[in-house]
């Protein structure tokens, strides 16, 4: 029986105890994917997380040991920062590098693999965090709708690209 992917739908799961993956499947071809989460010209369109928000710096130095930095402004005012280094630079299939939001939150390894069939992309991004109980954590934050909200936006935008 032939697997049917859907359409603007993010799934989650847990398959570890430090893992939490979210998974979509995308109405465009994985070059263009590749190039919205890469790029700082297309990042600000779509990884914004909840309706309001805005991501005012955005600094991308794609390569391996290169540095990323975004940081967002909530409708209230709230700022939020998180920053990163390549790890892992495969395109247009894989990208791995690290995470940090400062503070008390450990740093995450996440890892993005791209497919693509029919002309669909499929994003799976994996993240890996130190402990069951800092997954949980983030798990409590609301992240899965922020995540949801922002692939959301990533599927308009990319119709747009196309």
């Amino acid at each position: 029986m032939a697997t049917v992917k859907k359409l603007r739908a993010t799934t989650f799961t847990t398959p570890s105890d430090r893992e939490i993956v979210a998974t979509r499947v995308i109405d465009a071809a994985r070059r263009l994917v590749w190039e919205a989460w890469t790029s700082p010209k297309h990042v600000p369109h779509w990884l914004l997380g909840p309706e309001g928000w805005t991501m005012p710096v955005c600094e991308i130095d794609l390569r391996p040991g290169g540095a990323w930095h975004y940081g967002w402004r909530g409708p209230d005012g709230t700022q939020m920062e998180m920053r990163g280094v390549y790890r892992e630079i495969t395109p247009p299939k894989r990208l791995v590098s690290t995470e940090s939001w400062g503070g008390d939150w450990p740093e995450t390894l996440n890892t993005l693999v791209l497919t693509e069939e029919d002309g669909k992309a499929t994003m799976t991004c994996t993240v890996l965090y130190a402990s069951k109980k800092s997954r949980d954590a983030a798990l409590g934050t609301g992240m899965k709708e922020g995540w949801s909200a922002s692939y959301d936006r990533l599927d308009k935008y990319l119709r747009r690209m196309a």
